[in-house]
C-alpha cells in the first residue's frame, strides 16, 4: 500500500473519505489517487436493509462487487453481501428516498418478483459483458448483517491514518470480465446471439404477452360479475359475454373500404356514366310516349252521355 498523502480531511460533510490507489495503465503509467466517500444509508423512508447498507459516492467507472468486496476485506472490513449500482431495477431512482419494501407475505410482492422473472426471461441479451459507470456515480454496499458493516465502520476511521488501499487488488482471480480491447472483442460476439437463445427469449415474450392478456380477460370478467360497494354491477362495453370484436372490426373494414373506393375517377368511367346516364333518358322518354299514345287512343273512345 502507498503512503497517504497528508492534509486530506478524513471527514466531510458527514462522509468518511477514503483515498485508494488506482493502478497503472499502459496509457497511463503513474498510478493516480482516488477517493471514495462513504456513510451510512440513511434514507427517508427507511427500509429493512438500512442497518446493513453503506452509501458511497464518486466510485470508480470500473466497480464491480468483486471490487468493494476485496477492498473491505483489505482493510479489515465485513463481509459485502451485495452491490447495488445506478441502473440496477434494485437501486432506487434517489438514493435518498428508496420505495419501501412490502411485507414478506404479502401477494403483491409475490406477484412483482414473478414479473420481474419473467421480464428477465423475455429480454434480449446483453450485449456487453461488464458494465461501466459514469464518473462520480453512486452506489449502495449490503453487508452481511448490522456488525459487519460496523466493522467496516471502524476500519475505515482507522484506515484513514495509514496507507492507501489499492484498487482492484485480488480480484485478478475473480471472474471479472477484462477491459480494454478485449471487452469490444467480447462485446462483438455478444451482439450475435445463436438462434437457440434468441429462440428461447422470444418465446419467453410470447408466453408473458399470452398470461398478461389472459389476466386481463380474467379481470374484465369478474368486473362484469362483481357489484360494487353499491350493490351495481359495472356494464363493460358488450355486456356480460364480452365485445363482439369481430364483428365489430368487420364492420369497420368494411366502412374504410368504402371510404378508399374512388368513383368516377377513370376516363373510361366517366364514359360508361355518360351512356348510362343517356339509356336512363332515352327508356324514360319511350315510356312517355307509351303513356302519351295510350291517353290519346282513350281520349278518343271517350263518349260523354
Amino acid at each position: 500500500m502507498a503512503s497517504r498523502k497528508s492534509g486530506i480531511p478524513s471527514l466531510i460533510h458527514g462522509y468518511t473519505v477514503l483515498p485508494i490507489e488506482l493502478d497503472t495503465l499502459p496509457s497511463f503509467k503513474e498510478a493516480a489517487t482516488h477517493y471514495l466517500y462513504l456513510r451510512r444509508h440513511e434514507p427517508r423512508i427507511p427500509t429493512s436493509d438500512d442497518s446493513r447498507t453503506l452509501f458511497a459516492v464518486n466510485i470508480p467507472f470500473d466497480a464491480t462487487e468483486a471490487h468493494f468486496r476485496y477492498l473491505f476485506s483489505g482493510i479489515g472490513g465485513g463481509r459485502v453481501d451485495s452491490v447495488k449500482f445506478p441502473g440496477n431495477k434494485q437501486f432506487p431512482s434517489d438514493a435518498r428516498q428508496p420505495v419501501a419494501t412490502p411485507s414478506k407475505g404479502s401477494k403483491k410482492r409475490k406477484r412483482d418478483r414473478t414479473e420481474q422473472e419473467d421480464s428477465a426471461a423475455s429480454s434480449l441479451p446483453e450485449v456487453w459483458d461488464r458494465e461501466l459507470h459514469p464518473s462520480g456515480s453512486a452506489a449502495l454496499i449490503v453487508f452481511v448483517d448490522k456488525e459487519s458493516l460496523d466493522v467496516t465502520m471502524k476500519a475505515l476511521k482507522r484506515h484513514g491514518k495509514g496507507k492507501l488501499a489499492i484498487w482492484g487488488e485480488g480480484v485478478e482471480g475473480e471472474k471479472v470480465p477484462a477491459l480494454g480491447s478485449q471487452r469490444y472483442i467480447s462485446h462483438h460476439t455478444l451482439r450475435y446471439p445463436p438462434p437457440s437463445t434468441l429462440q428461447a427469449s422470444v418465446n419467453a415474450f410470447l408466453t408473458t404477452y399470452t398470461n398478461a392478456e389472459t389476466a386481463r380477460a380474467r379481470h374484465l370478467a369478474r368486473q362484469r360479475q362483481e357489484p360494487d360497494e353499491d350493490g351495481f354491477i359495472t356494464v363493460v362495453r358488450g355486456g356480460r359475454t364480452g365485445p363482439a370484436r369481430h364483428d365489430e372490426a368487420a364492420a369497420a373494414a368494411d366502412r374504410q373500404r368504402g371510404k378508399c373506393e374512388y368513383r368516377d375517377f377513370y376516363r373510361f368511367q366517366l364514359r360508361e356514366e355518360r351512356k348510362k346516364h343517356v339509356g336512363e333518358l332515352v327508356r324514360r322518354f319511350e315510356e312517355d310516349k307509351k303513356k302519351v299514345e295510350e291517353m290519346k287512343k282513350r281520349r278518343g273512345k271517350f263518349k260523354p252521355q
